[in-house]
C-alpha cells in the first residue's frame, strides 16, 4: 500500500521539514517463515518467571523515512520464552485524508504490539539491531508492560506525531522514565553538549541531498536552540547511548546502571551517518558566486535567451520557495517551520519578477527594478540581523548562497534599458 504512494510522500516530506525530526518510520512487515534473531536475556535471572525488559534500537536504513532509525521495547518471560514487542512507529498511507493531514502537520501515528520476527526484516535490509537489557525490578517491569498494553488498545493507539517532541523514540523514553520513577529524566535533563535539532537533522539526512536541502531550508529558528540529552533522545540511537548513563537503585539499595547487558543482533551493512554535520558554507558561497558571475557574463556577451532562462529559474525558485515557507508558517501546525528567517531569502516577491525574465517591457520598468532591490535588501538584512538579538536561525549558508545571486539579478535589471 505504501509503495504506491512513496513518490508523493517524498515530495511532501521535502517541503514539510521531515527530519527530522524523525522522519516517518514504518515498522517492517512480511518476514515469511524465517525465524527471528535469537534474543538472549541477561545472565543471573534466578526467578524463572521473571519478566525481562529490553530496549531494541534499529539503525538508519536506506529509505528516506528510515534515516533517523527506530526503536521498540521488548519483553521476554524467562520461563516460557514468550516475547512481546511494543513500538510507536506505525502510520498508514492509505488512511483517509492522510496526505492532507500530513501537509497540515496533523500526522497520526499508532502504538502497536508486534512480533520479534519483524527484527529479521531490519537485518535483511542491512540495518543494525541492538538490544539493551534493563535492570527493572518485577513491579517496574509489569507496570511498564501494563502501560504499553494500555497504549496499544484501539481506543488509545493513535497519537499526534511531532518530529522532535513526540515520536517513536520520545514515547519510549517517557515510558521508561515513568517505569524508573523519573530516573531517566533526572539523569539526562539539564545536561547538554550544545547541539541542536538542526544539527542532528543535518547529519542524519546528509545521505539524501534532496531531504537535506528541504529540511535545512524549511526548519526555522525553532530547531536552533541548544537541546539537552533528554531532548536528544528523539533519536533512537541517542536514547540508547544516554541510557548507559542512567542509574537506578537495586533491591539492596545500591545505585547500579540501568543497562545490565547489551547484545547486537545484526550488524549494519549500510554506511553509518556522520558523527557531526559537515559545514557547507564555502560550498553554498561558491555556488552563489558562480551563479552571480554567470549572470554577469551572460549579460555582457548578449546571450539573451540563456540569461532569460537563468533569471526565470532563479526567480521562480526563490518565489515558490517563499510561498511554501509562508504556507508552512501561516497554514500548518509544523511548529518547526514557523517564523522562518529564510523568507528573507526565498522571497515571494520574486514571483513578480518572473515575467521580467522574458518580457522586456516589464523588465525595464521602475517597479521591476524596485522589487529586485527589495528582494536583495531582504537578504542583506538577513545577514545584518545575525548581529541582532532574537535572530538565532542557523541559515548563514543560505544567505551566502542567495546574497550574490539576488545582488547580481538586481544590478542586471538596473542596467537594462528603461521601458519607453
Amino acid at each position: 500500500m505504501w509503495r504506491g504512494a512513496s513518490r508523493a510522500v517524498a515530495f511532501a516530506a521535502c517541503l514539510l521539514v521531515v527530519g527530522g525530526a524523525s522522519a516517518p518510520t514504518l515498522f517492517a512487515q512480511g518476514i515469511g517463515a524465517e525465524a527471528p534473531p535469537t534474543v538472549t536475556p541477561p545472565v543471573g535471572a534466578e526467578d524463572p518467571a521473571i519478566l525481562q525488559v529490553a530496549l531494541v534500537t534499529v539503525g538508519p536504513g536506506e529509505v528516506y523515512w528510515e534515516r533517523f532509525g527506530h526503536n521498540a521495547i521488548l519483553f521476554q518471560e524467562s520461563r516460557t520464552g514468550e516475547t512481546r514487542l511494543y513500538h510507536f512507529g506505525v502510520f498508514d498511507f492509505g488512511a483517509e485524508d492522510f496526505f492532507l493531514e500530513f501537509i497540515r502537520g496533523r500526522m497520526a501515528y499508532l502504538a502497536v504490539r508486534a512480533s520479534t520476527r519483524e527484527l529479521h526484516a531490519y537485518r535483511a535490509h542491512g540495518r543494525s539491531v541492538d538490544v539493551q537489557w534493563l535492570r527493572l525490578d518485577p513491579p517496574q517491569a509489569h507496570a511498564l508492560l501494563e502501560h504499553l498494553d494500555e497504549h496499544v488498545q484501539p481506543e488509545n493507539a493513535r497519537y499526534r506525531y511531532h518530529y522532535y517532541e513526540q515520536n517513536c523514540s520520545t514515547k519510549l523514553r517517557d515510558a521508561l522514565d515513568l517505569a524508573t520513577g523519573g530516573a531517566v529524566r533526572r539523569a539526562l535533563e539539564g545536561r547538554s553538549r550544545g547541539v541542536t535539532y538542526r544539527w542532528h537533522t543535518r547529519r542524519l539526512t546528509a545521505p539524501e541531498p534532496w531531504l537535506f536541502l528541504g529540511t535545512h531550508a524549511g526548519l526555522s529558528g525553532y530547531a536552533d536552540r541548544p537541546i539537552d540529552y533528554w531532548e536528544e533522545a528523539f533519536i533512537p540511537m541517542e536514547l540508547a547511548r544516554r541510557l548507559r548513563e542512567v542509574e537506578v537503585v537495586d533491591a539492596a539499595g545500591r545505585r547500579v546502571p540501568l543497562v545490565a547487558r547489551e547484545q547486537r543482533l545484526a550488524e549494519a551493512k549500510l554506511a553509518p551517518p556522520p558523527d557531526s554535520p559537515r559545514s557547507l558554507r564555502l560550498a553554498f558561497l561558491g555556488v552563489g558566486l558562480a551563479l552571480a558571475a554567470g549572470l554577469v557574463a551572460l549579460s555582457r556577451v548578449g546571450a539573451r535567451r540563456t540569461l532569460a532562462v537563468t533569471r526565470f529559474v532563479l526567480w521562480l525558485v526563490a518565489g515558490v520557495g517563499g510561498l511554501v515557507l509562508a504556507a508552512l508558517w501561516l497554514g500548518t501546525e509544523h511548529r518547526s517551520a514557523w517564523a522562518n528567517e529564510n523568507l528573507l531569502l526565498f522571497d515571494p516577491l520574486a514571483l513578480a519578477l518572473v515575467p521580467a525574465a522574458c518580457w522586456a517591457r516589464w523588465r525595464g520598468t521602475r517597479a521591476a527594478r524596485t522589487i529586485a532591490w527589495l528582494v536583495a535588501a531582504g537578504v542583506a538584512f538577513a545577514l545584518f540581523a545575525k548581529a541582532l538579538p532574537g535572530f538565532r536561525q542557523d541559515n548563514l549558508d543560505w544567505i551566502l548562497l542567495w546574497l550574490p545571486i539576488h545582488l547580481a539579478l538586481a544590478i542586471g535589471l538596473a542596467r537594462e534599458p528603461r521601458a519607453a
